[in-house]
Parts: structure tokens; sequence; C-alpha cells
């Protein structure tokens, strides 16, 4: 009986050992299938591994050469102001969520400070820095010292 386990232990290990090398290529091939599973192109160029590109300008910009020996664009003139419908570049203007809940905290308990208010909404100090001198601006919160309190 001893004999026939380790008959079939050696059997069950050298099969193993032949098997390994395909294991391992099957591997490499699902990670590079799922490595260009986000990428575009044919079917006869989503087998060829993407081109990487070196350092130098970007795609789409122009030969300077090229482009000095061209007719120069006729220049137009801006027109004023922005469009209609248009904003301008910059920071968003949030919901004012966050800026209710402080409110609501600071009516809870007036004279918080920002630590102990950041704390309990389980936000970054500095993004309060920024709501509550709104809040302050809307008539809504006063600071006194470092703590802050509600108006009316």
């Amino acid at each position: 009986m001893t004999d026939f386990l380790d008959e079939k232990r050696q059997e069950i290990a050298q099969r193993l050992k032949e098997l390994k090398p395909a294991v391992d290529e099957y591997n490499r091939l699902e990670a590079a299938a799922s490595a260009l599973q986000g990428v575009g192109g044919s079917s006869a160029t989503a087998t060829a591994a993407p081109r990487r590109r070196g350092p130098g300008r970007p795609r789409g910009s122009v030969n300077r050469k090229a482009a000095a020996t061209k007719a120069p664009a006729k220049a137009t003139r801006k027109k004023a102001g922005r469009p209609a419908g248009k904003r301008r570049a910059g920071r968003r203007k949030g919901s004012g969520t966050r800026a209710a809940e402080a409110l609501s905290f600071v009516q809870g308990q007036p004279g918080i400070t920002i630590p102990e208010l950041a704390a309990k909404m389980g936000i970054k100090q500095n993004y309060l820095y920024r709501v509550l001198p709104g809040l302050e601006q809307e008539k809504k919160v006063s600071k006194q010292g470092r703590g802050w309190h509600p108006k009316g």
C-alpha cells in the first residue's frame, strides 16, 4: 500500500512539473489580455503591444518649420465678454449640503471650533476653513474667538 501511494505521489509531482510552464504562460497571457482590455483599435492592432511614446512634442502639435511655410491665418478680433450660457473657469459652486450640516452642528453646540467640527463631521479641517466664512457672509454664523456661534 505504501509503494502505491509513493508511486502516485511521484506521478503527481512529475505531472505538476510538466504542466508548470503551461500554467505560467497562461497567467502571462491572461495578464496581457486584461492590460489590453481598455485599449482601442482594430482587431489586428489589438493583438500587438501598444507603442509607448517617448518625450517630445505631444500628438497634434504643429511642426514649427512646416507651420512657418504656410500662409499665416487671418487675424480675427474677439468679441468682448463671454458667450451667453458659458461659465467662467474656476472652482465649481457646491450644493451646500456640507454647509448645512456644519450649520446644524454649530446650532447644536455654540462655540464649537473648526477642529472639533471636522472631527464630528468626519472631514478635513481645511474644507471647513472655506465653508464657515461663507456661512458668516450669509449672516448665519459668527466667529467669536476660536469658536463659531449661530446668528439669530
